[in-house]
């Protein structure tokens, strides 16, 4: 990775510990910084692990409605049309390995799994299931709890494990053994006990891969931003990819630089070389594919 020199075409920032600070609000600056990204044309987007319908608080800050990444990318979903674009699944027999597998390791697991619809708002009840023992990382009333071999038989685009008994490292470490690597993708972006598993090959930069190519904009005039394990991947296919100060120790290694961190706004601090009030990074000519209001839009 090489940072770029000129102002970048395609800005992403992951959401939790990046772009929002502890009370999950988007700093003045930053929503005037975004602006100015419109104003010159640089796109700006989401990549989380969030699913779509978690975005909107966080889209309805920033007034912009981009194509975002979503569920660590096995989702890109156009915000502003209400409409996923494209979706990578897990299948049933898959699941059914995993968590049988899993249960069998230790039966006090929790699980559930992320479905995907056409709309971010399709049935919600029925988009996240649980297990009776899954203990919610989140206060959220916008699910259903069924038995795993009924969890397990549709397609899901994540499914989660939890144990709230040890860390998110402690029990990745623990299930990756049982996951086979060619039939599932398995990380975590929260402390506290949460494994997030995928289809292969899907990852956060996977998805934006797919978007930049659908703006006409290369890796290099990409700048990303991150903090835990999930966005390792984007950070190191990014021109530029930038760790939080307060990242977790392998993102801030992989990073081609630390910023400060979401609660000093970080990303702004970084952003503002190009799109400050006094801005000192170098400018290039934009051949851009977004539309006037400096949207992504899927193909």
């Amino acid at each position: 990775m090489q940072g770029p020199m000129r102002r970048p075409k395609l800005v992403v920032s992951d959401v939790d510990g990046t772009l929002l600070d502890q009370r999950e609000r988007v700093s003045p600056r930053m929503r005037r910084m975004i602006g100015e990204m419109v104003r010159k044309g640089t796109v700006f987007t989401l990549a989380s692990g969030r699913p779509a319908r978690w975005l909107f608080p966080v889209l309805d800050q920033i007034n912009v409605r981009p194509v975002v990444v979503c569920a660590n990318g096995a989702v890109i979903y156009d915000s502003a049309l209400d409409r996923v674009v494209h979706a990578e699944t897990l299948s049933p027999e898959v699941q059914r390995d995993i968590v049988g597998s899993l249960r069998a390791m230790d039966p006090e697991l929790g699980f559930a799994a992320e479905r995907v619809g056409r709309s971010a708002f399709d049935r919600e009840g029925e988009l996240f299931c649980v297990t009776e023992n899954y203990d919610h990382a989140w206060a959220t009333e916008e699910h259903t709890v069924i038995p795993w071999q009924q969890l397990v038989s549709l397609p899901a685009v994540k499914l989660l494990v939890r144990d709230h008994r040890r860390s998110s490292a402690a029990l990745y470490d623990a299930i990756a053994p049982h996951i086979d690597p060619a039939l599932a993708h398995a990380t975590f972006s929260w402390e506290g006990g949460l494994v997030e598993i995928s289809a292969p090959g899907v990852s956060k930069r996977s998805a934006l891969q797919w978007v930049a190519e659908s703006l006409g904009v290369g890796a290099e005039d990409v700048v990303v931003f991150g903090d835990m394990p999930n966005d390792l991947e984007m950070l190191g296919w990014a021109g530029t990819g930038v760790a939080m100060g307060n990242a977790h120790a392998e993102v801030k290694a992989a990073a081609d630089t630390v910023t400060l961190s979401n609660d000093e706004d970080g990303v702004a601090e970084y952003l503002g070389q190009w799109f400050g009030e006094n801005p000192t990074g170098g400018d290039h000519t934009s051949g851009r594919s977004a539309g006037s209001d400096g949207v992504a839009r899927g193909r």
